[in-house]
């Protein structure tokens, strides 16, 4: 089933993860999230985002990374699977 759409605010996120809605935007100013709308208040976020949002918490928090080491991490992880995707194992 797909959840595309599905579309939450940032006050949504923000509660989904019990983050200040100011953390959740200094995800998307460092690229860590996408979301669409361009305005602050006309963010939406899919299912996807907030995936995303967990995994950069775990990253934030387990490695001690910060936001932009977090977006770097997650184009890597983004990349790697990409390659996984192209080249199946064993080839």
């Amino acid at each position: 089933m797909s959840d595309s759409g599905i579309q939450m605010t940032l006050v949504e996120v923000s509660l989904a993860w019990s983050l200040p809605p100011e953390h959740v935007a200094e995800m998307v100013m460092e690229g860590v999230l996408d979301p669409s709308g361009a305005q602050r208040e006309d963010w939406r976020f899919t299912p996807q985002h907030l995936r995303q949002a967990g995994i950069a918490l775990r990253l934030e928090r387990d490695l001690g990374l910060n936001l932009a080491g977090v977006a770097l991490a997650l184009q890597l992880l983004d990349e790697l699977e990409s390659l996984r995707q192209r080249c199946p194992p064993g080839v």
